[in-house]
């Protein structure tokens, strides 16, 4: 595939953030060897639960940036990205579903005993918040083809990052757990196809508006920053958790 334009004028701009999906402390926590499994466990818990909040409005944010691609002209990305909508509908139902089938098995072997519904209903975190607030900004503001990067920056978590993490839940947890994670083993599947629709969208969105480069780049490096401190939040509250089992 021909990428020059991706690695010419938006690549410079995420590698700092790209580099911690390998040397955070977060990702290295989880993916230690010698990771204690309870707390990745309250980690997953996390994840799913409070994911519910990130992924509800997706679909939504998706088309609507589409739209208002096709309104400033730029109408094959907008009308790619009204189509792609269509298939994120929906997917916060997966993690709603992960969050009681991961509590289910966590209750039957571990304390403090936990509820699924007070854990669904915990408030955002200022990152969360972040998170909702960069797609309307992105929406409303003059390059709603950020959204393309945004996708392609969360997305390529489901390519780079997820297969980790998978791996190490079945070493630590057992293969089972995979059937109390849905939402991440779809997503597995399916990344791959979409980052690499992504990237065809971002070339053309760069070939087509090549002034709006850093702001399209600095748009994608903003996303993932945010969502590796929902990461952070995630574990947090893992550890508040085994902080409380202990007690």
């Amino acid at each position: 595939m021909n990428k020059p334009l991706v690695e010419e004028q938006y690549l410079p701009h995420v590698t700092d953030v790209r580099h911690l999906l390998a040397t955070g402390p977060h990702v290295t926590t989880l993916l230690d060897p010698n990771v204690e499994p309870a707390l990745l466990e309250a980690f997953l818990i996390q994840l799913c639960a409070l994911g519910v909040y990130m992924t509800e409005p997706v679909d939504g944010w998706i088309r609507r940036a589409g739209e208002a691609c096709v309104k400033a002209g730029m109408v094959d990305v907008g009308e790619k990205l009204i189509t792609h909508a269509k298939h994120e509908a929906g997917h916060h139902l997966m993690m709603v579903e992960d969050t009681k089938n991961l509590v289910a098995g966590w209750n039957a072997r571990r304390f403090p005993k936990l509820d699924a519904e007070a854990l669904l209903a915990q408030a955002p975190t200022q990152a969360m918040q972040e998170y909702r607030q960069i797609h309307e900004e992105t929406i409303a503001g003059p390059m709603p083809g950020g959204q393309v990067a945004i996708e392609y920056e969360i997305e390529n978590l489901s390519v780079v990052f997820a297969p980790r993490l998978i791996e190490q839940c079945k070493r630590v947890l057992g293969p089972d757990v995979m059937n109390s994670l849905s939402f991440i083993k779809e997503h597995v599947e399916l990344d791959v196809g979409h980052t690499a629709l992504n990237e065809v969208m971002l070339n053309k969105l760069l070939g087509q508006k090549p002034e709006h480069a850093a702001t399209i780049g600095k748009t994608g490096a903003r996303a993932l920053d945010i969502y590796l401190r929902f990461y952070g939040d995630c574990m947090a509250k893992a550890k508040q958790l085994l902080q409380s089992a202990a007690a």
